[in-house]
């Protein structure tokens, strides 16, 4: 029996190794390009509303996409869905270099590679948040969600030096090319060495029709009023989050100064929280109930967001946003899991493609308020009144009883 069970913990640890390797490459390459491309439009402009048009291109696509993809997620084989999306921004960020060497340099090709990016994203992330379960044990998806937490936030602490490093020295097509190598090694190692099997319903013959999947998910979720406060909730929050997400760069470059490593320091900041949060939520593995652990991220976001209006220092500024660093693996890591272990296998897609539907398009949302408005009123008075009203909705997390219930821990059977 030790011997069986021995066996099976290194097949799904090597399965997992494998896979998150091949995210973690393809994820450092995207966030040079991702770096790169909002250095560029931000110093070069120095504009609330070129912002917002980046970010709306940004968001559309993965918006419209995700309810499909969802449903894709859940007929079809995960694994190549991950691979052809990673496929499709490598061939769209190859064609971007060739046409910059070429000088067709305007900022609208990064709107558009931005939009074509959120498409493959689309793809990628139900896909992703649906096969996690396929490989690792539920009782271990709380540790392992929070080590790919850490691993994305050190991508994010080394990316942006590598970024900035590369966008003083050598021209931002150079950093493209780069993109389309990473993504290679991933799709090279996801196809020849990462074994997950094809989940049950993709195995079987599609007995449905597309729209019949797609409406039946959507049953689900209205029938689940767990699930239907959940995502009411992270709506509602995340378009309260917009100011803090995208605009503290352009607060740092009106309010500190423009130059490069301040926007490279903040980004550090926050990387180095992330690490640290991945860290503490893998290690303790929150409180009993989930819900209570994304309260308390939740809290300590609002203030943060708060805080980072009135920082009346450079220095103070970044220990507010890696404090806000920190909370975001420990409130991200019982979300993820708390789907994970709640949901039906069968639907996950379809509940991860809500989600990254949600994700994508309510903080783009909020920039089509917040972003004119930047332009108008200083963003620190917008960070001020959205760290309130991030505070408020917290009570109601903390007070619902549906989300309560659900954030309870799984029972096994002995």
């Amino acid at each position: 029996m030790n011997l069986v069970n021995n066996q099976q913990n290194e097949t799904w640890l090597k399965n997992i190794v494998l896979f998150l390797s091949s995210q973690t490459i393809s994820l450092f390459g995207s966030s040079l390009v991702q770096y790169a491309i909002m250095w560029h439009i931000t110093l070069t402009t120095e504009s609330g509303m070129m912002m917002t048009l980046y970010i709306i291109c940004g968001f559309i696509p993965t918006f419209i996409l995700s309810p499909i993809a969802g449903v894709w997620a859940d007929r079809y084989n995960r694994k190549i869905l991950i691979v052809l999306s990673d496929g499709l921004i490598a061939f769209a960020t190859l064609i971007l270099a060739i046409l910059f060497i070429m000088g067709f340099d305007s900022i609208w090709l990064l709107f558009v590679m931005a939009a074509i990016r959120a498409f493959g994203a689309g793809i990628q992330t139900p896909a992703v948040g649906a096969i996690l379960p396929q490989v690792v044990p539920k009782e271990k998806l709380t540790k392992v969600n929070g080590v790919n937490g850490s691993i994305q936030a050190i991508i994010m602490f080394v990316s942006p030096m590598v970024s900035a490093a590369l966008l003083a020295t050598t021209a931002i097509e150079i950093i493209f090319f780069i993109d389309v190598i990473t993504a290679a090694i991933a799709i090279v190692t996801m196809l020849s060495f990462v074994k997950i099997s094809v989940h049950e319903k993709a195995a079987e013959k599609q007995t449905t029709s597309y729209f019949a999947d797609f409406k039946e998910g959507l049953s689900y979720v209205n029938s689940n009023s767990f699930l239907k406060s959940f995502f009411v909730f992270f709506a509602i929050f995340f378009v309260l989050m917009a100011p803090a997400a995208f605009l503290t760069p352009l607060q740092v470059t009106r309010s500190f100064g423009s130059d490069v490593w301040r926007l490279t320091a903040v980004e550090l900041a926050f990387s180095i929280g992330m690490i640290a949060g991945g860290g503490i939520i893998a290690a303790w593995g929150g409180f009993r109930n989930k819900i209570s652990t994304m309260t308390l991220a939740s809290v300590i976001m609002g203030v943060c967001t708060l805080t980072l209006g009135i920082a009346p220092s450079f220095w103070l500024y970044l220990i507010f946003m890696g404090v806000f660093g920190i909370a975001m693996p420990i409130f991200n890591t019982p979300t993820t899991v708390l789907l994970q272990e709640k949901i039906s296998e069968e639907y996950l897609g379809r509940v991860f493609g809500v989600l990254g539907m949600i994700s994508t398009s309510m903080m783009p949302i909020g920039m089509l308020i917040f972003g004119p408005l930047a332009d108008i009123i200083r963003i620190e008075w917008l960070l001020i009144g959205t760290g309130l009203f991030m505070l408020v909705l917290t009570v109601f997390l903390s007070r619902n009883k549906a989300l309560i219930e659900a954030g309870e821990p799984v029972v096994t059977e002995a």
